[in-house]
């Protein structure tokens, strides 16, 4: 399958027919098919920008125009077109000028006494790739802030070198109690109970804490009214601000902990029953069967009292069965319970 050819849309902002004119027999020279305008002054880019139906490729622009002071013309175009890459053409004795513009927004500068097809070919597909790569990158940040503050887990960034915290989500704030702003004044070692100190002091000794890899672990933490909460956290390296730091997912497991304890307590309860009914209770009561049996074998006892002591005897047995199943099915219980831990 053949794919269609781009056509690249331009703007040209350029007064100067003469240099509209190189440009534009450039562009034509050049290798890639372009759709090009051209305003002559601020003010038609502005009305070319507003009403056309598409969105520029590049903006070729020249500083110097009529209508707009040239300190001010950058920065007033970036605010026209954001989504697409600026290349300012200047003269020679405006290359300072162009240079100091890339701050500002620009993504590259050509000047017009030493423009040729390819320097204009590959000035402007760069300067379109890096913009494609540069909003790439603002989308990711744009992502990764939204998953961050609407998270419904606490989430944090920390430095790896101070411990101090970078960033906290609502969920974070609403979960310990401290604002943002006690937040960023305080190290992780602050949310962590006064006894287990010793355990930060362990971490921060560790080299573990450095490596790129996804780490989980079970920790105890404080809230700023006291509250001690056991947690689940996860953890990864990140770049923030330029510094190496931690981003960490903390997901409060307190009644899932105190759940466990239960059913462990429930299962301690069902084998002291299941031990009991198995020994304590069935112990006397397998001695009584074996001395009724041992009457009705030994024929030592009236005749009118055997049928008695068969009814005790298969009494008796009926007890054990009970017993037993009773035993069995604590059994199971305990098995369910410990499975769901």
């Amino acid at each position: 399958m053949i794919e269609a050819v781009k056509t690249y849309a331009i703007l040209v902002i350029e007064d100067n027919e003469a240099d509209y004119e190189k440009i534009r027999r450039l562009l034509d020279e050049s290798s890639f098919e372009s759709e090009v305008r051209h305003a002559k002054n601020f003010s038609e880019a502005v009305s070319i920008l507003s009403s056309s139906e598409k969105f520029f490729d590049v903006v070729l622009l020249s500083p110097t125009l009529p209508d707009i002071a040239m300190d001010d013309v950058v920065a007033e175009v970036v605010e026209q077109v954001y989504l697409c890459p600026i290349i300012a053409v200047v003269s020679h004795k405006h290359i300072d000028f162009a240079l100091s513009s890339i701050k500002s927004g620009i993504s590259d500068y050509l000047v017009k006494e030493e423009l040729e097809v390819s320097c204009l070919h590959k000035s402007i597909i760069c300067a379109i790739e890096r913009k494609k790569i540069f909003f790439s990158y603002e989308l990711a940040k744009s992502r990764y802030s939204d998953l961050f503050h609407l998270s419904p887990l606490p989430m944090w960034v920390y430095d790896l070198g101070t411990f101090m915290f970078l960033d906290v989500n609502k969920a974070a704030i609403e979960k310990y109690g401290f604002s943002k702003e006690e937040f960023l004044k305080m190290t992780t070692k602050d949310i962590r109970p006064p006894e287990d100190y010793y355990l930060f002091d362990q971490e921060v000794n560790s080299f573990d804490q450095y490596k790129d890899n996804l780490k989980q672990r079970y920790l105890r933490h404080q809230s700023k009214d006291g509250q001690i909460i056991d947690v689940e956290i996860q953890s990864n390296l990140i770049f923030f601000d330029n510094q190496k730091a931690k981003l960490v997912i903390a997901n409060d497991i307190t009644k899932h902990i105190q759940h466990i304890a239960t059913i462990e307590a429930q299962n301690k309860s069902l084998k002291d029953i299941a031990w009991t009914h198995s020994h304590v209770i069935r112990a006397p009561l397998a001695k009584m069967m074996s001395i009724v049996d041992f009457m009705l074998e030994s024929k030592m006892i009236p005749s009118e009292y055997e049928h008695l002591l068969g009814h005790f005897f298969e009494s008796g047995k009926e007890l054990d069965t009970i017993i037993r199943a009773v035993v069995k099915k604590t059994e199971t219980i305990n098995k369910t319970n410990s499975n769901e831990l």
